[in-house]
């Protein structure tokens, strides 16, 4: 018997956008993990190889717990790119495929968590560089020396932590933006099939 065509058509688009959902869910979750392991190894250096200082300028409360806000967001997000590859092999089977509805819900999640952590991450940003900025201005104008030679405050010195904590959030920034490009993607890829096939199964994800 021959089948329709139609429904060769169909399946063909599906396994296309489950294909879609399989490759970015796995390469935003390894970004994800690549990424957030490079400050925590950067930290772990400082900290028991390179004596750093364990004291650097005192931060705002504030900060911190944005700080935190961000690496949970980032946690989720990296959480939830792994749903994308679990999603995938559901879409490839019509007993079990989720609604388009529930795709499009399901992306959009995805970039709005995304945003938020963006909008986190260029909040701390700008209060750290602020913070460093002013630190600069209240010093002499000829220069900073590299190396602390009086024994003053250590909550004034600015140390390597700090350059390591604005990298971190760089890297955090940089992860977020490619995280949030391929949400976009995915919601556009499901809203292109929503717009040529209509759902035909009510199955209810789990």
């Amino acid at each position: 018997m021959i089948e329709n065509p139609n429904d060769l058509l169909k399946e063909t688009t599906y396994t296309g956008l489950a294909l879609t959902f399989h490759r970015l869910g796995w390469v935003g979750f390894w970004t994800q993990v690549v990424i957030g392991a490079i400050p925590t190894v950067l930290m772990s250096y400082l900290f028991f190889f390179a004596g750093s200082p364990t004291t650097p300028r005192a931060g705002f409360r504030f900060v911190e717990y944005l700080t935190v806000t961000s690496l949970l967001v980032l946690l989720f997000t990296t959480i939830w790119f792994f749903r994308y590859t679990r999603l995938a092999k559901r879409i490839t089977t019509p007993e079990h495929r989720p609604t388009n509805d529930f795709l499009s819900r399901t992306a959009w999640t995805g970039i709005i968590a995304s945003t938020i952590g963006v909008l986190i991450s260029i909040l701390v940003m700008l209060i750290e560089v602020a913070h460093l900025l002013f630190f600069f201005l209240s010093v002499p104008q000829a220069g900073v020396p590299i190396i602390q030679t009086t024994s003053g405050d250590q909550s004034n010195w600015v140390s390597a932590i700090d350059m390591v904590s604005l990298m971190a959030l760089t890297l955090t920034l940089f992860a977020e933006m490619i995280i949030l490009i391929f949400g976009l993607f995915l919601l556009f890829r499901v809203l292109i099939v929503s717009a040529k096939y209509y759902d035909e199964t009510t199955t209810i994800p789990a």
